[in-house]
Formats: C-alpha cells, structure tokens, sequence
C-alpha cells in the first residue's frame, strides 16, 4: 500500500468514525447532563469520559475479532449488520424522533463511564464500525484513524460551551443532519461491500 493509499484509508476511517461519534450533536447533551458542575470540573469530567471511551474502542478493536471468531460470525455478516446499524444511526440522526437531551437526562450529579463515555461516544454503532475496519485495514491505519477520529472529537466537546453560544440550537440541528446525511451514504457502502463480498466468497 502507498503512502497516498494510506492516507486516504485513514481519512477515510477518521472521518466516518467522528461522524459516529457525532461530538457536535452530543454537545447539547454533555452541556445539559453536565449543566450544575463548575466550568473547570466539566471539561475534567469531560476529558475523562473520552479517555475511558477511547480505552473501550481501541480494546474492542483489538479484541473483536476474537469475540467474532468464538462466536462464528463471518466478515461479510460483520459488514453487513454494521452497514444497517449505521444506517439506523444516520436515520435518527436525520429524522430524530425523540428529545435527546430528556432521553439522556443526568441521574447523578458527576456521571461516570454512563452515559457519557457509553454509549453517547464509544456506543454499538462505534464498535461495529472499529470491528468491521480490524478485518479491512491494518493495525495502524485503524488505530491511527481512531485516535485522530477521538481527538478532534475530545476538542470540539471540550469547547461544548463556546459552541453551543456560537451555533446556537439551529446551528447544531443543521450539522448533525448533515453528518446523518453523510452517515447515510457510508452505512449504503458498507452494506453494499458486505453483499459483495459475500456473493464472491459463495460463488
């Protein structure tokens, strides 16, 4: 593989894994969930869930494949339910049909792991999505995609407040239709590579 060829795969990766991620859409949510906690604390607070969140993609990138294999699922039914799966997530992310912000509303003062590392960041979605590129690409390219996938991720909400004031609602209601919108043709792909691939492997 080039170096362009590289690159591009991690783009590629990078760029449908923030979207899964979905940090601008999840600001509401962080701000709401986090809303009685001093600035200060909720950026620590912040930083720790993402941190925990990459801990938990990165150790099920590594240790999908081995839960596949006990469980015997193929690579082609990987792509294909995660093809759907995401597609379910553009769906919603397009056409929400619930409030967000009361579906996720906080149970404890200072959350910890739930619900803000999981599953608003490493959720199912995220998960399929590392499985099905630890079968595609390298080691290096996926973890490489992941942790710059996590680390813009981690800015954006980080500066959830300056956000918030500078799109305001509308603003962060238009961007996350159109992250649905590009969510929508990448799950389409996926499910189609995942048909592909197992018309070859049968035939």
């Amino acid at each position: 593989m080039t170096l362009m060829e590289s690159l591009d795969a991690i783009f590629k990766i990078a760029f449908s894994l923030f979207i899964l991620m979905d940090p601008i859409g999840n600001v509401p949510i962080f701000i709401s969930i986090l809303k009685d906690i001093d600035p200060k604390r909720q950026r620590a607070i912040i930083f720790r869930e993402l941190v925990i969140a990459l801990i938990i993609i990165v150790a099920f990138y590594f240790l999908g494949d081995i839960l596949l294999t006990a469980l015997g699922v193929t690579q082609d039914a990987v792509m294909i339910s995660g093809g759907l799966i995401l597609f379910l997530i553009a769906i919603k992310m397009i056409f929400p049909t619930e409030n967000d912000l009361e579906t996720h509303h906080k149970k404890e003062k200072e959350p910890l792991i739930v619900p803000l590392a999981v599953p608003l960041v490493a959720g199912p979605a995220i998960l399929a999505a590392v499985m099905i590129y630890s079968k595609q690409e390298s080691t290096l390219t996926s973890v490489t995609g992941i942790i710059i996938a996590w680390a813009i991720s981690t800015l954006i909400l980080l500066s959830s407040l300056f956000i918030k004031k500078l799109l305001g609602t509308r603003g962060i209601i238009a961007c996350e239709r159109l992250m649905g919108l590009i969510l929508t043709l990448i799950s389409v792909q996926m499910f189609l590579h995942g048909i592909t691939f197992y018309l070859n492997n049968k035939s």
